[in-house]
């Protein structure tokens, strides 16, 4: 497996990593047994950085991956959130960003991993009540008391990244990226660069639907959070459909899958960019692993951005209520 460094501290790491959300929420039901397989083989092929967070499944998915990952902690970087608060049943109620309740969160995130050290500490949104220098000075803080080795950020603005790394060095952001989600290439990816801050992709496959085995809604389970996710509305999905052909022929001539197109393309725009594509399944963690291997020529690059351009997802990637916590 390749390795990418991210960010002027030079956290070096897989250069695909994996995406633990889903084996514990937004997907429908999760199988244990089968994400602990997953986890283990994607170690075995090199995987190294595994991202979770506190707010995955109300805390189930640290636990999850803290005992799976135990026997190899000296081989992998584990990467975890803060900031997304939930009722108990699950429903949004708003960020919080304070630092005191950063070091709150941190305890609990170090006991449900089972570790003494998150390796890479992130603020799932900016808090917008809370001003983005005391909410990282906090986490600086952690850094001192060797609690956290590098922070992040995830979907923060252009102002929020400068203004965070005034305060201390900003080693990651997340933020979603992949063919049909771009918006980052205009200010975002930048910035990063100038700042010397490595970009960490989540949904490089589209929740899915570069894959290209999604026609319609009918095999979403109940809980599947694209039910309300406006891409995948019927007259919005019936749209992105047209441009996915144009992508799955592409990737039919190139003799590999929709996704590891998907990917090998996100991986062909930087050195400094790891996705994290997610799955709770070895098929697909072998598939995607497997992308990092796919060289896409100059040739390859133009046909791909003529067939998904900037802009060309009909939808929002969020329901309303999620994308007011998008940091602007």
């Amino acid at each position: 497996m390749e390795h990418r460094r991210l960010g002027k501290s030079g956290l070096d790491i897989s250069g695909v990593g994996l995406g633990c959300m889903g084996m514990s929420q937004s997907y429908g039901p999760g199988n244990d047994e089968e994400s602990i397989a997953t986890l283990y083989r994607a170690v075995e092929l090199g995987i190294t950085l595994f991202d979770t967070a506190d707010v995955y499944g109300l805390g189930a998915n640290e636990i999850l991956v803290g005992k799976a990952l135990k026997p190899y902690r000296n081989k992998v970087n584990i990467a975890t959130k803060f900031g997304f608060m939930r009722s108990k049943n699950g429903i949004l109620t708003g960020v919080n960003g304070t630092p005191e309740y950063v070091m709150q969160a941190c305890e609990g995130s170090l006991k449900r991993l089972g570790v003494e050290t998150i390796d890479l500490y992130y603020a799932h949104r900016v808090d917008p009540n809370t001003p983005v220098e005391e909410t990282v000075g906090a986490m600086s803080r952690l850094v001192e008391e060797g609690k956290v080795r590098f922070i992040g950020l995830s979907e923060a603005s252009v102002d929020s990244m400068r203004r965070a790394n005034s305060v201390h060095p900003i080693t990651a952001l997340q933020s979603e990226y992949s063919l049909w989600t771009r918006d980052v290439e205009k200010e975002i990816l930048p910035v990063c660069r100038e700042l010397g801050i490595g970009f960490v992709p989540f949904s490089p496959l589209g929740r899915g639907f570069l894959g290209g085995q999604i026609k319609d809604s009918s095999g979403f389970v109940a809980g599947d959070f694209r039910l309300d996710n406006p891409r995948f509305e019927e007259s919005n999905l019936k749209q992105n459909l047209i441009f996915l052909k144009k992508v799955k022929v592409i990737a039919e001539e190139k003799g590999c899958t929709p996704a590891q197109l998907a990917l090998a393309w996100v991986l062909a725009q930087g050195k400094d960019i790891v996705p994290i594509p997610g799955t709770k399944r070895r098929k697909y963690l072998e598939e995607n692993a497997a992308a990092i291997e796919l060289k896409l020529t100059s040739g390859d690059l133009a046909r791909i951005n003529e067939a998904a351009p900037l802009g060309v997802a009909a939808g929002d990637r969020y329901n309303s209520e999620m994308m007011k916590a998008v940091n602007k």
